[in-house]
């Protein structure tokens, strides 16, 4: 595929749904059907589990990360806070194969930054996906209708989301 439709392709790729999910004792998950189905083929069941802002995981399927990554590594590395950022963004980066029960083994030092242990929830982020300790995600997510409203117009309210053909 050439980099221009890989680009195309890469900004349309989004995932749905919320999913509760399981963790076993070994730190393994499987990736729900419904996730699996969304999945770009070029990802070829790989992952990179990484620490995510408030106290998340980030899944990026491999492709994904591959393009973040290099956008990271171009930042100016004399800059200390640039550097700083870099390391802390790839120190805990850690590749994962999907097994044949559609398994992924996080490891346990990121379950511990993430205060996961055996309930979680899954969920979209930009080209990636969220895990959370389900505790955590229910909080995050506690508001009501008003709150979501406002927020809405805060983050959205000069863009007009119109479809292209002018509705």
């Amino acid at each position: 595929m050439c980099p221009r439709h890989e680009s195309v392709l890469l900004e349309k790729m989004s995932f749905l749904g919320e999913h509760e999910i399981k963790i076993d004792s070994k730190g393994r998950m499987r990736l729900p059907a419904g996730i699996k189905k969304q999945l770009n083929p070029t990802a070829n069941g790989r992952f990179v589990v990484n620490r995510g802002f408030e106290s998340t995981l980030q899944i990026y399927p491999f492709d994904v990360w591959e393009k973040t990554r290099a956008k990271v590594e171009k930042l100016n590395t004399f800059n200390k806070q640039n550097r700083k950022f870099v390391r802390s963004f790839l120190a805990g980066a850690t590749e994962l194969v999907l097994d044949s029960a559609d398994r992924i083994n996080i490891p346990k030092h990121l379950l511990k930054y993430a205060d996961i242990q055996s309930e979680a929830i899954l969920t979209p982020g930009k080209h990636t996906l969220e895990l959370w300790n389900k505790k955590r995600y229910e909080a995050e997510m506690d508001f009501d209708s008003d709150d979501f409203a406002d927020l809405a117009e805060s983050v959205l309210g000069d863009i007009d989301l119109g479809n292209d053909d002018g509705e």
